[in-house]
């Protein structure tokens, strides 16, 4: 796993990115002020969209999109789901994509090729998502949601449907170890046929 993702404090440029999102942006950074270890529901679809993993299989994603991709923008945990953070528009274009790799079911048959893509939950125009708050929790309880790669600028790059197409289909081939040949039978009686005659 990489170390390069391991930023969990939003900078004040990230959270006012954040808070640009949401109708009335001055609120939201001042109550962040007053308690900056509040989570908000923001809206999705002008400023960024979120794909939404199961965690072992985003934190998949994350590993590829750092180790062998161009990185992630921010990224969040929230009740065992990984939050990736998107270019407008992701939530949109994602599925078709997911669908013409033949990602999820069709006709009640599942399709999926390497059969361990969970399902990828895309959240865009009209859709909001609660995001943690911009400072660790204090408390000895950890918080049902985190940063695991918080914004730090007022225009993080954020990946596009493609990239993060790219980074499940690494994530879903690194899960599945397939091998050509089947496995040993213990019981099977094996003949020596180089000497035959």
């Amino acid at each position: 796993m990489s170390s390069a993702w391991n930023a969990s404090e939003v900078t004040p440029d990230g959270a006012a990115w954040l808070a640009s999102a949401g109708t009335y942006p001055r609120s939201t950074l001042a109550l962040w002020e007053e308690r900056p270890d509040a989570p908000v529901v923001l809206p999705c679809g002008a400023i960024f969209d979120v794909v939404s993993a199961p965690s072992m299989f985003g934190r998949r994603m994350l590993d590829r999109l750092w180790d062998d991709g161009p990185g992630s923008g921010p990224v969040a945990e929230f009740r065992g789901r990984i939050l990736l953070f998107a270019a407008p528009g992701t939530a949109q274009r994602l599925p078709a994509l997911l669908e013409w790799e033949e990602w999820g079911a069709r006709d009640g048959r599942e399709t999926n090729r390497t059969g361990a893509v969970p399902p990828l939950l895309c959240h865009g125009t009209g859709d909001a998502v609660t995001v943690p708050a911009p400072s660790e929790s204090t408390s000895p309880t950890r918080s049902a949601s985190r940063w695991l790669v918080a914004p730090d600028t007022r225009q993080p790059w954020l990946p596009g449907p493609e990239v993060l197409l790219w980074a499940a289909v690494r994530a879903a081939r690194s899960a599945v170890r397939i091998s050509i040949f089947p496995p040993a039978d213990q019981d099977a009686k094996v003949y020596d046929v180089s000497r035959r005659r």
